[in-house]
Order: C-alpha cells, then sequence, then structure tokens
C-alpha cells in the first residue's frame, strides 16, 4: 500500500450520534483499482517499446525489413486494412486482435522510416495525434457544448478547416485513391458537416425516384455515355439513404457479397454431389438449390 498521505479516504457522517467514521475498507478498494489500472498500463507501455525495440533490430539485421519503403509497405497497409474490415464484418474476435498487430507493426514501421530519414519518429506521431485530439474535442477538453454526435461531427469538420496548414475546402481531405462506394459516403459525411443536408431524411427518397426515373429515360434512349452518368447519380442517391438511416452502404453491400457468395457455394456443392453440371442445368433447376439455399442461410 502507498503511504498514508495518498490514501483517498471516504468518511460519512452517522446522522444519529454526529460521530465521524472513517471508511477505510472503502479506500483500500478504491487505491487498490487504481494501482491495478496503474500496472496494467505500465504493462501497455512495456510492450510498446519492446515492439519499438525490435523493429530497430529488424531494421539492422533483416534484409526484408531492411529494403522496404513507403512505397513498398503501401500495398501490405492497403492489404491489412481490408484484413481487418473482413474479420470486423465476421465479428471474428480473435482475428480482430491479429489483424490490428499487423496494421501496429506497419504504423510502427513507416515512423521508423521517418526517424530514419531524420523526419519525424514515433513519438512526433503520437503527440501530433494527442494535440489533435485534444483540439478537436473542445467539449472534453474545453468549453464548448456538444449535446449529441452530429454536433460533435460539425465542431469536428469546422475545426479541421481552422487547422493551420489545411486546405479551406470542405472536400480536401477525401482520399483520391478511396474506394467509389466509400468515397460517396465520406463526401456525404463531409459536407453534412458544415450543414449540406436534407431538412429531413425521408425527403431522400423523392431524389431517388427521381434518379430512376432519369435513368429509365436514359435506357430507353439507348444512350451508354448518359445511362453510365445516371446509374452513378442513383447510386450516390442510394448511398445518401443509407447515410440518413445509420446504415454503412460498404458493409452492407459487402454482406450481401457474402450472402450471394455463401448461397451460390451452396448450389453448386450441391449440384456436384449428383453428378450435375451448372452449364447444363437450367434456371428454373438451378432455383430449386437457390432456394435451398436460402433457407440454410437462415438457420
Amino acid at each position: 500500500m502507498p503511504a498514508l498521505n495518498f490514501l483517498q479516504i471516504k468518511y460519512f457522517f452517522d446522522t444519529v450520534s454526529g460521530s465521524v467514521r472513517w471508511n477505510i475498507k472503502f479506500s483500500k478498494v478504491y487505491l487498490s483499482k487504481i494501482n491495478l489500472k496503474t500496472m496494467k498500463k505500465e504493462e501497455k507501455m512495456e510492450a510498446f517499446g519492446k515492439l519499438l525495440d525490435i523493429m530497430d533490430e529488424l531494421r539492422e539485421k533483416c534484409p526484408w525489413d531492411r529494403e522496404q519503403t513507403n512505397e513498398t509497405l503501401r500495398k501490405l497497409t492497403i492489404e491489412e486494412v481490408y484484413e481487418l474490415g473482413d474479420a470486423v464484418l465476421e465479428n471474428n474476435v480473435q482475428e480482430i486482435k491479429k489483424e490490428l498487430g499487423d496494421i501496429l507493426l506497419h504504423l510502427v514501421f513507416y515512423a521508423k522510416i521517418g526517424e530514419e530519414q531524420g523526419q519525424f519518429d514515433m513519438g512526433d506521431v503520437i503527440n501530433n495525434l494527442i494535440d489533435k485530439l485534444i483540439y478537436r474535442h473542445p467539449h472534453v477538453f474545453g468549453t464548448t457544448e456538444a449535446n449529441d454526435s452530429d454536433q460533435v461531427t460539425r465542431n469536428w469538420e469546422n475545426l479541421k478547416l481552422k487547422e493551420k496548414g489545411r486546405g479551406k475546402r470542405v472536400l480536401e481531405g477525401v482520399p483520391l485513391a478511396l474506394p467509389a462506394l466509400v468515397k460517396a459516403n465520406r463526401i456525404q459525411e463531409k459536407v453534412r458537416g458544415v450543414g449540406f443536408d436534407w431538412e429531413f431524411k425521408e425527403q431522400v427518397w423523392e431524389k431517388v425516384k427521381e434518379e430512376l426515373g432519369e435513368l429509365e429515360v436514359e435506357m430507353k434512349a439507348g444512350k451508354k455515355k448518359e445511362m453510365e452518368n445516371e446509374l452513378g447519380d442513383l447510386i450516390f442517391s442510394i448511398v445518401n439513404v443509407a447515410r440518413l438511416y445509420g446504415i454503412d452502404p460498404e458493409s452492407a453491400l459487402e454482406r450481401t457479397n457474402q450472402k450471394f457468395t455463401r448461397r451460390f457455394n451452396y448450389l453448386e456443392e450441391h449440384t456436384l454431389l449428383k453428378g450435375k453440371s451448372l452449364q447444363e442445368m437450367s434456371l428454373e433447376e438451378m432455383d430449386v438449390y437457390w432456394n435451398e439455399a436460402k433457407k440454410f442461410d437462415k438457420k
């Protein structure tokens, strides 16, 4: 136990006798929790320090690690992020832990390369993040009030525009390399942060109907370029629907991809078991197995 002057002892007044009773038991439990939390934090910091030491050794002694650059790591980093995304969709806790470790390795790797080139190190990365989190959370670390997450988001986007070194354009922070569906959702979230959005979410359905009608007109005209433009507008409006109703469109589409894959695999496997070929089957025959797959998928 720490010295007595570190004890935070709770006391209460006995309203009957007026005497003060010292609740030492409460203090011991309270301090035990504080000590345990401190120990766990120290263990995490020690583990992170060990990771940094290992990276130093890898860059010095491993030929493959020594040859890596920001450019060679880029595609591997993207792959690791997608693998984490798969683990999250599958709610596979062990895989999430594993993939987070792989991504952490990449973060440490980039920081090490930056340190070797005299540009920045991991301490700079972490301190920059700390400063940003404090600056963008004035409702936590300052006097600004934010009663809901929408207000937090609006404050966040406005503060980003004011940051030194940033452009003044709302959409400048959207990465060009994002997949189109993710980018559409991010664009809509960004402009919402500055108030450019539907007044009521139900209004978006009129836009969907409008875009669908325009697509049908161009399809009847048979003009491929115009069809592509209108299809893009329709998809963009559907992304808006997802956002307004609190659905991540990328996750929704990927879950449908996975569902279709499971059902088609069922169809293919059961067809092969009966010595049949999909190419030789009619659509009606395949529908029998497809409907079985739908029932199986719901179990």
